[in-house]
């Protein structure tokens, strides 16, 4: 299979990278900069792109890749401290700035060839260019800046390819040697076109095929499955959710009756969600399922807690706990199922050092250690996108594949303040309205996610000739593109009214519905 390699340098746009390569159908692989000279090789890649970073290539003690990969004879792409990187190594030199390019600029191309191809080239320069760069007119290309350095000479043997304003050689190249860098970033949405570039550099420079497909995916990970797992028991942890069905899926096609997924009903659950689970998996599936209700367990461990992060603790703690008595009784398990997706093993491995460390997944943090099992995480290559393509391709229903992101700790962190059967019901019905009307709305899709939280708040209201002092429900709906920052989706004031007149009617303990305009950041999307 052919590979790309992405060697990061902690920019924030570096997943962006992957998920724009992906999206060519190319497969590409994350790794930390500091990639040993011997893994490099080994990963045997068809083509190499450098991310960008926050740092300067003039601090002595910024990031560096091996140079051996400059002399690998396979194309290379530096992107923003990419190029600077590639100059500084190679000859050229780098200067800081009179002033930091940040945001949009225009980008003149002056040479329409390989990198750039079929995208205009030429343009004013000059008085001219500043100009272009200013007003936004003229026939220069739209890209997305982020650099407070330059280049100020260019290495030996390479030519300029671009420029800006700012930049007097915004892209350059070596084809001779194989080697290609631009200033700005291709990756974002901001730079429209930049997909275009991605795709000139995978297919017209490196002679990538585009054979990454689900299909391919599909075969090639119920041979890895089987010959791991072989003839042992494998387990696995079932919530309902995207990641875990699908993981279960396709595992069960690799190693069929060999797999048993373990469902625990919480009791913070969704409406109607845990008989849900049993039905699609038990009996349409026919995937061995052993289904705990915990429940009672979970609620007495959560009494008197409103701390969110003490919350969390709680029912993992618990989940772990009632997870090991369900294994107990199934003979021969040498094996743990896992959701993971390509983003938690991207921050477990990135350049950015100890602030991105990772994370626990799906409510199984620690039962690796506890339960000395060898994982098997048939997902750990695929963005969130990409798992929704193959949960189709298996035959999961849309309501599951499309199904609202669902926090680990379920509506215990939507239950603002203490936890109790009666305000979780509450909740339930509530969340269960505001999902049907946003179902049924056209725009359903343009929505990242949205649900309901009940929060420890009274107001006054008034139902008929009565004073009511019931609870205030709060309807959180946002737009994303991977759930790093986050707008609030701007619903259909018609739809949110429906919803807000359907709780306050139908729901007895709401008198109050709003809606929540925060953005991320400064706020989070979940609330707690």
């Amino acid at each position: 299979m052919e590979k790309v390699l992405i060697l990061d340098f902690g920019s924030q746009y570096t997943m962006l990278i992957a998920r724009r390569v992906r999206e060519l159908k190319v497969f590409c692989e994350i790794h930390p900069c500091t990639m040993a000279p011997a893994d490099v090789r080994a990963f045997d890649p068809r083509a190499v792109i450098l991310s960008g970073g926050p740092a300067s290539v003039l601090d002595p003690d910024s990031p560096r890749c091996a140079a051996g990969v400059f002399e690998m004879g396979v194309p290379v792409l530096g992107i923003c401290y990419g190029l600077q990187l590639m100059a500084q190594v190679l000859g050229g030199a780098v200067e800081k700035s009179s002033e930091r390019e940040y945001g949009p600029a225009e980008l003149i191309i002056d040479d329409g060839s390989d990198l750039f191809a079929g995208i205009a080239a030429g343009g004013p320069t000059g008085a001219d260019a500043t100009k272009l760069h200013h007003d936004g007119a003229g026939g220069g290309v739209r890209v997305w800046m982020s650099h407070g350095d330059r280049i100020k000479k260019i290495p030996p043997g390479f030519v300029p390819i671009a420029h800006t304003s700012n930049s007097p050689i915004a892209a350059m190249k070596n084809a001779a040697r194989r080697l290609w860098a631009v200033q700005f970033h291709p990756e974002v949405a901001h730079t429209p076109r930049g997909k275009e570039i991605l795709h000139n550099f995978l297919f017209k420079i490196a002679g990538c095929a585009g054979d990454w497909t689900m299909e391919s995916f599909i075969t090639q990970s119920v041979a890895r499955i089987k010959e791991k797992v072989g003839s042992a028991g494998l387990i696995m942890g079932l919530s309902g959710g995207v990641d875990s069905s699908v993981a279960a899926v396709l595992t069960h096609r690799a190693v069929a009756d060999q797999l048993t997924c373990i469902f625990v009903d919480n009791g913070l659950l969704r409406q109607n969600e845990a008989e849900g689970v049993v039905r699609l998996f038990g009996d349409n599936f026919r995937i061995k399922l052993k289904a705990v209700d915990a429940s009672k367990k979970f609620l007495d461990a959560l009494k008197g807690i409103e701390d969110p992060e003490e919350k969390r603790k709680a029912i993992g703690r618990v989940f772990i706990e009632v997870f090991e008595e369900a294994a107990k009784g199934i003979p021969g398990v040498e094996f743990l199922g896992q959701g993971t997706l390509y983003p938690d093993v991207i921050e477990s491995t990135s350049f950015k050092g100890p602030s991105a460390t990772i994370k626990s997944h799906h409510n199984v943090g620690g039962l690796p250690e506890r339960m000395r099992l060898s994982l098997v995480e048939p997902l750990r290559e695929l963005f969130k996108d990409e798992v929704r393509e193959l949960g189709l391709k298996l035959g999961l229903p849309d309501t599951l594949v499309w199904r609202q992101p669902f926090p680990g700790p379920g509506l215990a962190v939507r239950c603002l303040g203490e936890i109790t059967r009666k305000r979780l019901e509450v909740l339930r019905k509530a969340d269960a309205i505001a999902t049907a009307e946003i179902e049924a709305w056209e725009g359903k899709r343009e929505i990242w996610q949205y649900f309901t939280v009940l929060l420890p708040v009274r107001s006054v209201g008034v139902m008929g000739d009565e004073r009511t002092y019931e609870n205030v429900a709060a309807i959180r709906a946002v737009k994303s593109v991977d759930g790093m920052t986050a707008d609030y989706a701007d619903l259909p004031h018609p739809l949110l009214s429906r919803i807000a007149s359907r709780i306050i009617n139908e729901v007895k303990g709401i008198n109050r519905v709003v809606y929540d305009i925060s953005s991320k950041p400064p706020a989070t999307i979940e609330w707690e």
